[in-house]
């Protein structure tokens, strides 16, 4: 007589390679490494934050900002988390600082963007503001942001513009010395300080008041 066919060693040997998986599976899992179930990644930037506190930020910007008063205010909201959408002229077209030549690519013309897409307008000095507000849509848009009541982030001789739109009346702002007049014949009230808060609008003067002027923008865009 044959002996017995016994088929346990190749049930055993064939689920050997599941249960070796499904144990490491498990045991990964109580470790908290490797886990089964994708997780989403987090960049480290937005830490402890939510998808609330993010913002959209309008960059007004064309040749010849100052440097200093874009890339600075730039890097601090990016690490903060906030987006910045660039605003120029011609979608596309790469603009450039008037001291370092910094290159800014233009994300969206003023024709394609409205006020309700943003929830904050950055205006860098230098020679953009007062080249920007020479063309309507530049103005109509600035016009219309500043009546929304979100924030206005101006330095140096952003007020140009907002002078043209026709925004300053009964506020407070201030700006570069040159343009200090400007300022007044607009109705606006000039104060001589690092930074300057009158409800939405937050100003500052020059390169100097940098830190002060990121440091009041990024309290604001918190509320």
């Amino acid at each position: 007589m044959p002996p017995p066919v016994s088929f346990a060693r190749p049930i055993v040997w064939n689920f050997a390679p599941l249960m070796v998986r499904f144990v490491h599976m498990n045991f990964t899992n109580w470790l908290g490494i490797f886990p089964d179930r994708e997780q989403p990644v987090n960049s480290g930037l937005n830490h402890g934050r939510t998808d609330r506190n993010m913002k959209k930020i309008a960059v007004l910007i064309t040749d010849d900002f100052e440097d200093s008063e874009y890339t600075d205010p730039a890097e601090a909201f990016r690490n903060a988390g906030h987006t910045l959408v660039h605003i120029g002229l011609k979608a596309g077209q790469t603009v450039k600082g008037k001291k370092h030549a910094t290159p800014v690519k233009i994300d969206k013309s003023f024709k394609d963007v409205k006020a309700s897409d943003f929830d904050a307008m950055l205006i860098p000095g230098g020679y953009s503001p007062d080249k920007l507000r020479a063309y309507d849509e530049p103005v109509d848009f600035t016009r219309s942001f500043a009546n929304t009541g979100k924030p206005v982030f101006s330095i140096c001789h952003a007020p140009q513009l907002l002078i043209t739109a026709g925004v300053l009346r009964g506020r407070k702002i201030t700006g570069w010395k040159s343009i200090v007049q400007d300022i007044r014949n607009a109705g606006a009230e000039f104060i001589d300080a690092e930074v300057v808060r009158d409800g939405n609008l937050i100003s500052s003067r020059s390169p100097a008041d940098i830190p002060a002027f990121v440091k009041a923008a990024l309290e604001t865009l918190e509320k």
